[in-house]
């Protein structure tokens, strides 16, 4: 069968950052460089791609389009991508999300322009690597269309797993595994909770805050830059707790960076888990809503669920894998 006539689709996992978010944001590690732990997480968006049998574009999301070319799109990544790879017409596009995707934090923007990038190079008889997903979501996201943000996002959905990715200020991204033994690996899994608050937020504007008040906050962003080399270090020793620590300390440092991070019910919330056997953590993402990620005493997670029972938990494992091609009809 020919390249475009067969049904593809792509799994692309969701993220959590750890320590380090914010120095991902170009007006910092430009000139300063920037660290970020991340992992990629059992929570995924699917992107189907199928031909269409007549020569529109058709597609479905939170709502569905159907146009003559991609430059009628107004989904802005679906539009950019398509146009990217040069393809114009007789293409259907499906995508689902284990978790809604507005405002959450997980990084579901990024995770869904690597998995509709890797679905349409697969389609196009293509393999791109993650590499190459990574930097072609950063110049989509970033560059054309000019959502602010960091870059880690893209890189820890191309490449899964739990990684320690270091910006350069020439644009190249260093690439590291956190090597952890297996009951390590295990010990963190059991550790970790992520927690819905209820609230969702504009990120954006969050983020454009931020930047344009970084200049004056420069010392926290070198100290939470600091923070995401220790966690590397204390989770390759398998020190979940010196890790959640470390969230704590780097969750403190966040919330001086703009506006809108936190708020009086996040600061609550958080303060329950903390007393309940937290041992750290933070809002994920931008911060001012989305998901509240935590390291705990595995043995204390039943009374963390019972004193934060009006929130709705995800049970959540870190993914080893990026974005990959999981079915390829005949």
């Amino acid at each position: 069968m020919q390249a475009g006539q067969r049904m593809i689709m792509s799994r692309t996992p969701l993220r959590v950052s750890f320590v380090g978010g914010g120095t991902d944001i170009r007006e910092y590690y430009s000139v300063h460089g920037g660290a970020v732990v991340s992992a990629a997480i059992n929570k995924y968006i699917h992107i189907i791609v199928n031909k269409k049998f007549d020569s529109k574009i058709r597609v479905s999301y939170s709502k569905t389009e159907i146009v003559s070319s991609p430059d009628e799109l107004t989904h802005p990544l679906v539009r950019e991508a398509l146009k990217l790879l040069d393809i114009t017409k007789a293409i259907e596009i499906l995508s689902i999300s284990d978790i809604p995707s507005e405002g959450t934090g997980l990084g579901s923007s990024s995770s869904f322009t690597v998995g509709l990038l890797n679905a349409l190079h697969a389609w196009l008889g293509e393999h791109a690597s993650a590499k190459q997903l990574a930097e072609e979501a950063c110049r989509i996201e970033r560059d054309i269309v000019r959502d602010p943000g960091g870059k880690q996002d893209q890189y820890i959905a191309a490449f899964g797993g739990l990684r320690l990715f270091e910006f350069q200020p020439d644009d190249e991204v260093r690439v590291n595994y956190v090597l952890m033994a297996d009951g390590g690996r295990k010990q963190l899994d059991d550790s970790l909770m992520l927690l819905y608050t209820g609230l969702t937020r504009s990120s954006s504007e969050i983020l454009k805050g931020q930047i344009s008040g970084m200049n004056d906050r420069l010392e926290y962003y070198t100290a939470i830059k600091e923070m995401a080399y220790s966690c590397f270090k204390s989770l390759e020793k398998s020190d979940i707790e010196g890790a959640g620590r470390l969230l704590d300390e780097g969750w403190k440092f966040k919330k001086r960076l703009g506006n809108g991070i936190t708020n009086q019910h996040i600061d609550e919330i958080y303060d329950r888990a903390k007393k309940a056997g937290a041992y750290g953590g933070k809002i994920t993402g931008a911060g001012g809503g989305g998901f509240l990620l935590l390291l705990v005493d595995p043995d204390k997670k039943e009374r963390i669920r019972k004193d934060l029972s009006s929130l709705v938990e995800q049970r959540i494992n870190v993914e080893a894998y990026g974005s990959r091609i999981v079915y390829v009809g005949e």
